[in-house]
């Protein structure tokens, strides 16, 4: 072979090289979904899972990882990939953002994504379609015996009642001190539990009122009643899908795939599925599979 054709040669060689480098894609590492210890969190974390794996990824749920600050944190250290999140919790809690005079569900959306973004680089990836608020509930009875309608109606007996309450309501600055900085009222003694527990509290009488989630079907259940925020104390809590940008921008197929939940559960919905979770005893996984199933997004 000549000069000329030799140069040639490894010139292609270099080139065919070069190509496939370029063409190939880095291989995308096990997603890990982190989640809060609470009914849907499981569900939720369960179904972005089950959509992974049926479109190629491996998939990894730390069910019940800990609380809000333990699962961002975790976020930001690439300890996990994403994980479900409320934006009133993300404006207050994560944030720690003054509150505006008046909670609009946009404003905290917008506000909470933009800044988020701004600080630590995480993503609003996927509004999922519906809100579990925080509300203040007491037996129905209790309720009709004091004519209760609104959390104003409570303040005269606030201070002889015992409240349950997970143990994030109770001290973060968008749960019971925003309910005292509004309505000037205290419980008389507040009891720290697991969600699970407080329904039973509740309906054995260890508490007289409990800080309920709107989407949670044991408020009917359980003959509870749930006061209007007439005041406006509570922010909104539409559910997202938080991932840090980084890993969006790494691997933008994982990203098409968590966009199909966009909008796909609304309140009824996710009520719905934790009822079958809590009262019906189903596994998380299967309800959520079960539900993807239904919605076309996985074989059966």
């Amino acid at each position: 072979m000549n000069r000329i054709g030799a140069l040639a040669l490894a010139g292609l060689i270099v080139v065919a090289f070069l190509s496939g480098c370029i063409g190939q894609k880095e291989e995308v590492p096990t997603i890990v979904i982190g989640s809060k210890p609470f009914n849907e969190q499981y569900i939720l974390a369960h179904m972005i899972a089950l959509l992974l794996e049926e479109n190629g990824f491996k998939a990894e749920v730390k069910e019940g990882l800990g609380g809000t600050l333990v699962n961002y944190e975790a976020l930001k250290r690439g300890q996990i990939h994403v994980y479900v999140e409320y934006t009133g919790t993300a404006y207050n809690n994560i944030l720690k953002l003054d509150p505006p005079e008046k909670w609009d569900p946009d404003y905290v959306y917008e506000k909470s994504k933009e800044e988020m973004l701004k600080r630590d680089g995480v993503l609003t990836l996927v509004k999922l379609g519906f809100r579990d608020d925080y509300a203040i509930a007491v037996k129905k009875e209790f309720a009709e015996e004091h004519n209760l309608q609104k959390l104003s109606d409570l303040a005269p007996y606030a201070p002889e009642m015992t409240l349950g309450t997970d143990p994030e309501f109770a001290t973060r600055p968008d749960g019971l001190p925003r309910i005292k900085e509004v309505y000037g009222f205290t419980f008389g003694e507040v009891k720290q539990m697991e969600p699970t527990l407080m329904y039973e509290a509740i309906k054995n009488g260890q508490v007289d009122a409990i800080s309920a989630y709107t989407t949670d079907a044991r408020v009917d259940l359980f003959g509870l009643k749930i006061l209007e925020d007439d005041k406006g104390a509570l922010p909104p809590y539409d559910a997202v899908i938080l991932v840090k940008k980084e890993f969006a921008d790494k691997y933008p197929e994982v990203v098409e795939v968590l966009k199909k939940l966009e909008g796909l559960i609304d309140t009824d919905t996710m009520r719905e599925l934790n009822y079958q979770y809590d009262v019906e005893k189903k596994d998380a996984r299967e309800i959520a599979r079960e539900f993807l199933i239904e919605k076309g997004l996985i074989k059966g």
